[in-house]
């Protein structure tokens, strides 16, 4: 069987929580991954997405809307990386899923606007409303119409990209979930992320700029009262059709 390749960013120790949580939730272990943290040397050149059964590409404090001027080297050379390893996803139609960060690069490889302009979204949970074509598609069908969800992050998609399907929105951010061809999904959402893990990041990122520091008290107590459960199902959901069903 072909491994799922998991793509992070995070420069952080969030980055072993996030990987656990995609482990977690797909019921995973190390055996069926090849793991490449992306902030430390890009991705290998001999990597290719065709050589797996799903790339899976998670979030991190960086912003691909930024000025390329502000972007560190490194960031720039991970971006790079990924835009090849996008244009074989997509050409080939290799099942994607990009969460946060994942679904910026996403967009933006697919010529949509990612910008900080408008629909931004606080460190919380938001209510995701599945749309009518959401609720055929194979990660979605049969679960519930409306859920909630976790999210934070600066910039957003402004538009749907004109090759995407839209699936699902959030009052806040109107484009929350798309699939482009029939297998490459994103989520502005994370679909990894429950109350012990907002709690981590909220934690290590109260500093970072998603919102004032002294809020952070706050902001964990709203965490705890929440019951994120159906993000996780949708990821996976993922996993089975395309790593357990190749």
């Amino acid at each position: 069987m072909k491994k799922i390749v998991i793509l992070q960013l995070r420069p952080d120790e969030i980055a072993e929580t996030e990987f656990s949580a995609f482990l977690k939730w797909g019921e995973l272990n190390k055996n069926n991954i090849h793991r490449i943290r992306m902030e430390e040397n890009g991705i290998p050149v001999d990597v290719h997405a065709t050589d797996y059964a799903a790339v899976v590409v998670g979030g991190g404090p960086s912003n691909v809307s930024d000025d390329e001027e502000k972007k560190s080297d490194i960031q720039k050379k991970f971006e790079s990386d990924l835009f090849r390893i996008l244009d074989e996803v997509v050409e080939n139609d290799v099942p994607y899923f990009g969460a946060c960060y994942g679904f910026g690069i996403l967009s933006k490889h697919r010529g949509a606007c990612v910008s900080k302009e408008k629909y931004s979204e606080d460190v919380t949970a938001v209510t995701i409303k599945v749309n009518k074509v959401g609720m055929k598609d194979e990660l979605l069908k049969g679960l519930p119409t409306e859920f909630r969800a976790f999210v934070g992050h600066k910039e957003a998609c402004q538009s749907v990209p004109k090759d995407a399907i839209l699936l699902a929105s959030s009052d806040t951010c109107p484009v929350q979930m798309y699939r482009v061809k029939n297998n490459i999904y994103a989520t502005q959402f994370h679909p990894e992320m429950d109350t012990e893990e907002i709690i981590n990041r909220i934690n290590v990122y109260k500093h970072a700029g998603y919102f004032p520091p002294e809020d952070a008290g706050k902001l964990i107590k709203d965490a705890e009262q929440e019951n994120i459960i159906i993000p996780q199902k949708i990821f996976k959901r993922f996993v089975n059709k395309y790593y357990r069903g190749q």
